[in-house]
């Protein structure tokens, strides 16, 4: 550690369970952050304060607008320019804190790129907003015998909660199907942006306490911003029926079982990620200009043809807004930038 890292960390430092080994430990660590928005911007901007060696930010979306009202890292500009959140992020980091390694990964995580892009972290924080990738991220951190600490928000009421492969249940244990019916999201029921950061906080101590080499203990934590109601449970032992965590260890998920070939953003848009091939952006915009409006910014090229709103990335996927018929949103793929 440099004078100038004792100096800038000091009241770190001071706290008992850190010391001068556990900030060196927070140095060399690597984490991933999956998920740039409401509880992974902060996330991301916490671990570079503390100083947090090398973090991984893994986003597929990018910045709006309507996301300033809760997510800490990103400013007006980045929502101009549409910037991916991984790339808002990784810039912003760059001005808090330029001795963190901050690396942006703009891509949909899978099943055949989690091993590549998280490979190098010892430990994975969940800013996702779907239970799909959840279910691999849990695969993949039982698999590598690694901890995730799951959150989720929205409305008033957030939760959060550390799997511990070998030490408590997993996720596919408490939850082995996800929820069925519509569920809530930000953008049908709201969100207060104080449950975010709450609930981001507590993932973060969690997160910290870990990579200090400090015991945590596999509790349930609840909180409601509004109400100010608090509330934890001991997670129940592990199944030994769970695929992913049990005896059998299928780990579907991780195989690719499971995965649609598109995915709803809960936002009145859908997901093409099957269809991996790499764009020319800027020929995209000269074939797409005589047909709507074009903005392209080197990391995703946005098109708008009313009523619909496509942004697409380099490696051919793309999200359409305006519609929640994957059929319709195929069809529009394909008119627009072919098969």
């Amino acid at each position: 550690m440099t004078d100038s890292e004792r100096d800038r960390y000091s009241r770190q430092i001071l706290l008992p369970g850190i010391g001068a080994p556990g900030q060196q430990l927070l140095l060399d660590a690597c984490v991933a952050v999956v998920g740039c928005g409401a509880l992974g911007a902060f996330h991301a901007g916490a671990l570079a304060r503390a100083g947090v060696g090398r973090i991984l930010l893994v986003d597929r979306d990018f910045v709006e607008l309507s996301n300033l009202q809760r997510q800490w890292l990103y400013e007006e500009a980045d929502a101009r320019e549409a910037l991916p959140k991984a790339v808002a992020a990784a810039r912003a980091i760059g001005r808090i804190n330029s001795g963190v390694r901050a690396e942006a990964l703009v891509d949909d995580l899978t099943a055949g790129n989690i091993h590549d892009l998280l490979q190098p972290a010892s430990l994975i924080l969940d800013g996702t907003d779907n239970f799909e990738t959840r279910y691999l991220l849990n695969d993949y951190a039982v698999d590598r015998a690694i901890p995730w600490i799951y959150g989720g928000a929205v409305g008033t009421y957030g939760l959060a909660m550390p799997i511990l492969p070998g030490r408590s249940a997993c996720f596919e244990c408490i939850y082995p199907e996800p929820p069925s019916g519509a569920q809530p999201t930000c953008d049908t029921a709201g969100v207060l942006n104080t449950i975010t950061s709450l609930v981001a906080s507590w993932q973060v101590s969690l997160a910290l306490r870990l990579l200090c080499g400090q015991e945590v203990e596999p509790r349930i934590s609840t909180f409601d911003a509004w109400t100010g109601v608090i509330r934890q449970v001991a997670m129940p032992s592990a199944d030994p029926a769970c695929p992913a965590c049990g005896g059998a260890r299928t780990c579907r998920h991780l195989h690719g079982e499971d995965r649609v070939p598109i995915s709803l953003c809960g936002r009145n848009a859908v997901q093409i990620h099957d269809r991996r091939r790499p764009l020319d952006l800027d020929a995209l915009a000269a074939s797409l200009s005589p047909l709507g409006q074009v903005r392209s910014n080197g990391f995703a090229l946005r098109f708008v043809v009313q009523p619909y709103e496509m942004t697409i990335f380099p490696d051919g996927r793309a999200i359409i807004k305006g519609t929640q018929d994957p059929g319709l949103a195929r069809s529009l793929y394909s008119r627009y930038i072919g098969n």
